[in-house]
């Protein structure tokens, strides 16, 4: 029987996840720079956060706004697939990939080509309304399906449930535990839990809730900074963090070291 996939190695829980926010790629609306700039940005921006003692680093093309829905087009798949190869070459700690929006078979190709060992993937389980329009289908089946077919069992899938910039009026009868229920039952790895749009916190209360209803590991998503770590500390098995390690505390600006440092020095003192 074929072993579910190892989550991001935990040296003391929680682990941090560090957000890598790759620069606007071809064909964009906010594009100015070829592939391999970006890709060297990347793969600075990611040797920072692992100088700095954080347990992995995930990639993310937010810079693209605005995003398709799905599918987005042979260019960003290789374009995110030369990033994550110079991300790979650049730092030894876990590496996870997420394409917006919602392209979580083209990111679990990407991670299954570079060596990653995980994804962060939308519309997961349940329908819902996203800023890009409505994900009427969820994802599980032909996702995992499809990591079956190209030999990728080895690479995590992180779920998002009730996820940020998004309506869930649809489902609006289902909670927060039921989501994180239905997404364990349908074969994720992990669910990641965020507050209502980036930088925004995750309700304490649906961590908790989350926890209780499912046995994979539960994560924080959005709104994670030196001051509000305590409150999470422990609440959650991982923490992803974007916004609050950048210049000025915006998710668009370069990683800012001193921030870096800042998280770093908390995370050591809660560890203590």
């Amino acid at each position: 029987m074929t072993q579910p996939p190892a989550i991001v190695p935990i040296n003391q829980p929680p682990s941090l996840i560090g957000m890598v926010h790759v620069g606007a790629l071809p064909g964009t609306p906010h594009n100015c720079d070829p592939v391999s700039t970006i890709a060297r940005q990347a793969a600075e921006e990611a040797s920072i956060l692992e100088e700095a003692g954080l347990d992995a680093v995930m990639i993310e093309n937010m810079h693209d706004r605005p995003y398709m829905l799905r599918e987005v087009g042979p260019e960003i798949v290789a374009a995110m697939a030369a990033v994550a190869d110079a991300v790979r070459r650049a730092v030894s700690v876990p590496l996870g990939v997420q394409i917006l929006a919602g392209a979580n078979r083209a990111a679990l190709a990407v991670a299954c080509a570079c060596g990653a060992s995980f994804i962060r993937a939308e519309g997961f389980v349940f329908a819902h309304v996203a800023d890009e329009g409505l994900m009427a289908e969820a994802d599980a089946a032909e996702l995992l399906r499809y990591r079956r077919h190209i030999g990728a069992q080895h690479v995590a899938v992180l779920a998002d449930i009730k996820k940020k910039h998004s309506s869930h009026a649809v489902t609006a009868d289902v909670d927060v535990a039921e989501t994180a229920r239905a997404a364990e039952f349908f074969g994720a790895d992990g669910v990641i839990v965020t507050g209502p749009t980036t930088a925004q916190p995750a309700a304490v209360e649906e961590l908790r809730a989350a926890r209780r209803a499912a046995r994979v590991p539960v994560i924080v998503g959005s709104g994670v900074t030196a001051e509000n770590l305590a409150v999470y500390w422990s609440n959650a098995d991982a923490l992803v963090v974007g916004s609050s390690i950048k210049h000025g505390g915006v998710w668009s600006n370069p990683v800012d070291p001193a921030r870096v440092k800042a998280l770093m020095t908390s995370v050591e003192a809660l560890r203590r």
